[in-house]
């Protein structure tokens, strides 16, 4: 049991060190809580919280995973090199194209209910 609780612990310290060094995490973390706020203030359906909560925790494990791989690549090579830049690159590359399928889904569940967007 032990292992247990620690492995959430050092899952936590993860997050922590992820969110304390990393702008991106900020910023997705920022956008969570507003995504979040958002959807109480609207008062969303359940299979709308569903969604969105799927898609913000996407998002944070596909930032996460893309700090991660980044590390890696840095502990392995440390001097510039092409291949090193290209994984990197990809991995970038998968958070853009999850936080701009995030954005779409915030706009496909929030501009609906948007009074002066939908003529009421």
């Amino acid at each position: 049991m032990r292992k247990f609780i620690r492995s959430f612990q050092f899952a936590a310290h993860g997050f922590i060190l992820a969110f304390k060094r990393e702008r991106n995490m900020k910023i997705h973390t920022f956008f969570a809580v507003a995504v979040i706020l958002f959807g109480f203030y609207f008062h969303i359906s359940a299979i709308e919280w569903t969604i969105l909560l799927l898609t913000i925790g996407g998002m944070i494990s596909a930032e996460l995973m893309n700090t991660a791989i980044e590390r890696t690549v840095d502990l392995v090579e440390e001097k510039y090199h092409p291949v090193a830049k290209q994984a990197k690159d990809i991995a970038a590359s998968a958070c853009l194209v999850y936080a701009v399928v995030s954005i779409l889904i915030g706009c496909i569940v929030f501009l609906p209910k948007i009074p002066f967007l939908n003529g009421n």
